[in-house]
């Protein structure tokens, strides 16, 4: 099935007792076990079951399924929130010692787990432009564990060569991960390119309706974890607390994605609720048909701002004229999501009143909502960093990033014209 087929049918066939033809929400904590030789089997991981929703439930699992084969992965792992997707997904990759190499312009919840977080852990993030492809490998060496970066940056825009970056991984033999939050698997199929693996937050533009909260890992089941075992110990070497499973010989192409959700899953449980799973399900199955009018919306209003003579500069890969518009061809075929970030003459001040003067986008600062929405990175996603950091994440203090949504145009450029003419009164 093609992609907007999957999300409305994949992984679920209505079950038999009470053929329901939504997927049930399995809203319970635990399942029975058939006795204590079952029991025992689940919790050496001998037999597939559920145990507990901590670690998997089957509403979720349909989710699960529905994702990663959109994706085109083998299987899908889902989560609290898209933070504890890329926490999970690095975590059984490096430890104490290791590094991860990853592009400077970043979500800034990333951002922050990257530079703060994960160094107290002893894990390193070396930051490197992404355009910078022979810098990117320079700061390869044999501590490195995986190179990360987004498919469509956020705030900033851009639009990261993945075919580039899986080259230079493939070479060096780790795993390429992309956050396709942004550009969603309806724009960009990251394992087609050759990324390992692929994490997003769903809360965005796959829930679609900033009801839900949820993020999700997808395995692509291609990277020989074998191939090096000391590189990879956690996956290669015997676990103690599953009386001894080596998950790649075990899990086989599965042993990534086994190993975070019996790992991090199991030992700090950042697990999605059953009735969250559904909400995100339904708003996967229009996918499609939003990103479309997401598309369409951003582009014509990126055209309006390119031409206001109040705006400064506009950040929007799918116009001709913007430096990664090459890139965008390649990577998401030409079109970038529903993301703009542009600056109004006048810096920061102007940029704040703007933003005060909004009267239907909303003051929001999630994406990817049916609504438009709107915020003042420098002042409030960004606002931990200092002026240095700012300036390598892409975010001026006069840019403003608008997550378009799907209401009609005229209202939206509207909306825009009346708050770019009050930011200059």
């Amino acid at each position: 099935m093609k992609l907007e087929s999957l999300a409305l049918h994949h992984g679920y066939k209505p079950e038999q007792t009470t053929k329901a033809a939504n997927t049930p929400i399995y809203q319970t904590s635990g399942f029975t076990i058939d006795d204590t030789q079952h029991g025992a089997d689940l919790f050496d991981l001998k037999v597939e079951g559920n145990i507990y929703s901590r670690i998997g439930n089957p509403t979720n699992a349909v989710l699960e399924q529905r994702v990663a084969a959109m994706e085109g992965g083998i299987a899908g792992l889902s989560l609290a929130s898209g933070m504890s997707a890329i926490t999970y997904a690095v975590q059984c990759l490096a430890g104490p010692g290791d590094n991860i190499i990853s592009t400077n312009q970043l979500y800034g919840g990333t951002y922050n787990c990257f530079t703060h977080s994960f160094p107290k852990q002893g894990i390193k993030v070396k930051m490197v432009d992404g355009a910078d492809f022979q810098a990117i490998e320079n700061a390869i060496d044999g501590n490195t564990k995986a190179l990360y970066c987004e498919s469509i940056g956020n705030p900033s825009g851009i639009i990261i060569d993945i075919k580039k970056f899986a080259e230079i991984a493939d070479k060096h033999g780790i795993p390429l991960i992309v956050d396709n939050t942004v550009a969603t698997p309806y724009l960009c199929r990251p394992i087609d390119l050759g990324a390992s693996i692929v994490v997003h937050s769903l809360t965005k533009y796959i829930d679609g309706h900033g009801s839900t909260i949820g993020g999700i890992i997808v395995d692509s089941g291609k990277f020989d974890w074998t191939k090096d075992p000391k590189k990879f110990p956690m996956l290669n070497e015997p676990d103690p607390s599953y009386h001894g499973v080596i998950y790649t010989k075990e899990f086989k192409e599965a042993a990534f994605i086994a190993c975070c959700r019996v790992v991090p899953l199991r030992e700090t449980g950042a697990c999605l609720s059953p009735h969250s799973a559904f909400l995100i399900m339904l708003g996967l199955e229009s996918l499609g048909v939003r990103m479309e009018r997401h598309c369409d919306n951003a582009l014509a209003l990126a055209k309006h701002l390119e031409k206001h003579d109040r705006v400064a500069w506009v950040n929007y890969a799918a116009l001709p004229d913007d430096k990664y518009h090459e890139t965008c061809k390649k990577i998401t075929g030409g079109k970038a999501s529903g993301i703009i970030s542009f600056g109004i003459k006048g810096g920061m001040r102007a940029a704040t009143k703007f933003i005060d003067a909004l009267q239907m986008i909303l003051r929001v600062l999630s994406m990817g909502d049916a609504k438009s929405l709107a915020c003042h990175p420098a002042s409030t996603l960004h606002r931990q960093l200092n002026s240095d950091q700012l300036a390598l994440a892409g975010v001026s203090e006069d840019m403003i990033r608008i997550s378009v949504g799907i209401e009609h145009i005229d209202d939206i450029i509207a909306d825009v014209d009346q708050a770019i003419k009050a930011s200059v009164t």
